[in-house]
């Protein structure tokens, strides 16, 4: 294990200057809006900003300040030894639950920045986790691979290893996106000897079960499908290009500044409920992913090697875990499905709440980490799962 701290060299600073200064906008048709992608005013802005005014020392030190990072080696079968970058906290409670969070794209380590210090929190009437914020393989600082097939099962090998080297041989995970298959795949591969409970925020139900009658359905149910048949109509553009052709958009990712900004901030709008996203919030967001290890590229390879038959995206469901699963449902996740496609045989624990998008940890971070608190408090469904921690002083 070894200390990090994120600092950018300055060389990398006035590359980023300099393809900004250069920056080509294209035109937009008159009253667009935000039906053709970003508004070209959006991005004038934002590029504006990037150039004039951002200060990335001063989200540098904030994130350093705020986040005790580190790196440590993974060995992983098949791919050599992989330089992993993570976030870890202890909570100041011996007993506190080991949480392994999980990110997704577009996003990364920086998502976990809000509840660390909510999960950390000692409180006597709820449990306190030691908390693990994984840099997925090819995401921010962490190293990736350089060899095909690097799928679910072997980001979900590099969580269980590096849980095992903090000295948790037993933990629960939370994630959403990438981070719900990440760690439905660990629950998989390591559930009941090693991990004990999942929790998401994502739940990827991907087509109702057989026999499901739709006269039953609700007004919210009807509501989850108006908008889930509205996301494959209008929303899956980039997953078609990302799991069929990454390295060719890798190209514009990886040589425009802007390119990065407007792909990944479209997302950061359209993915929301009505989040009032600060420009600097979002410029922080966008150049971990401009100044990742890997390079900006290397975070969208997941998409082709889980749609290639490597890893369980491809199947036709997620297994059934053998472990307590807790789901939170935010109205404005893009995987929200009717109630009646919910059929995970241990589901223990379930919310939906009134607001909320895809990015739970980050949009909603009260509510999200409170879910978890329920699902793994006394009275709840996954009490003291983890062997002789209840989260309790």
């Amino acid at each position: 294990m070894t200390s990090f701290n994120i600092s950018i060299p300055e060389s990398s600073l006035a590359l980023l200057k300099s393809k900004l200064e250069l920056a080509r906008l294209p035109d937009e048709l008159d009253e667009a809006g935000w039906d053709y992608g970003v508004p070209l005013s959006n991005i004038r802005r934002l590029v504006s900003r990037w150039l004039d005014g951002y200060d990335w020392r001063k989200h540098e030190k904030a994130l350093n300040d705020e986040l005790p990072q580190f790196t440590r080696d993974i060995e992983v079968e098949g791919h050599g030894t992989l330089n992993i970058h993570y976030v870890h906290k202890r909570s100041a409670v011996h007993n506190a639950i080991p949480l392994l969070f999980i990110h997704g794209w577009p996003g990364s380590f920086i998502e976990i920045r809000k509840i660390l210090p909510l999960l950390t929190q000692v409180k006597p009437d709820a449990p306190s986790f030691h908390v693990v914020g994984l840099g997925l393989p090819g995401f921010g600082f962490s190293k990736g691979t350089k060899k095909k097939g690097f799928g679910l099962e072997k980001h979900a090998e590099v969580g269980h290893k590096l849980m095992l080297a903090l000295g948790y041989t037993e933990y629960v995970t939370q994630g959403g996106d990438w981070g719900t298959g990440v760690g439905h795949t660990m629950g998989t591969l390591y559930g009941g000897s090693h991990m004990k409970a999942f929790h998401t925020n994502t739940p990827f139900i991907l087509k109702p079960p057989t026999g499901v009658d739709p006269s039953t359905y609700t007004a919210a149910d009807r509501e989850a499908l108006k908008q889930g048949q509205s996301f494959e109509q209008r929303g899956q553009g980039y997953f078609q290009e990302q799991s069929t052709q990454p390295q060719t958009l890798g190209y514009s990712l990886s040589d425009s500044p802007v390119g990065l900004l407007a792909w990944i901030y479209e997302k950061l709008v359209n993915w929301t409920d009505e989040y009032p996203w600060e420009d600097d919030e979002v410029l922080t967001w966008v150049s971990i992913y401009w100044f990742s290890r890997a390079g900006c590229a290397a975070s969208i390879s997941i998409y082709y090697e889980t749609s290639s038959g490597v890893g369980v995206y491809n199947r036709p469901k997620l297994l059934d875990l053998s472990i307590p699963v807790g789901y939170s449902i935010f109205p404005k996740e893009f995987g929200t499905v009717p109630q009646s496609w919910i059929t995970e045989k241990n589901l223990v624990f379930e919310v939906r709440h009134e607001g909320g998008g895809h990015f739970a940890a980050h949009e909603k971070p009260l509510q999200l980490v409170d879910d978890l608190r329920k699902m793994f408090g006394k009275g709840g469904p996954a009490y003291h799962v983890v062997s002789g921690k209840n989260g309790y002083a």
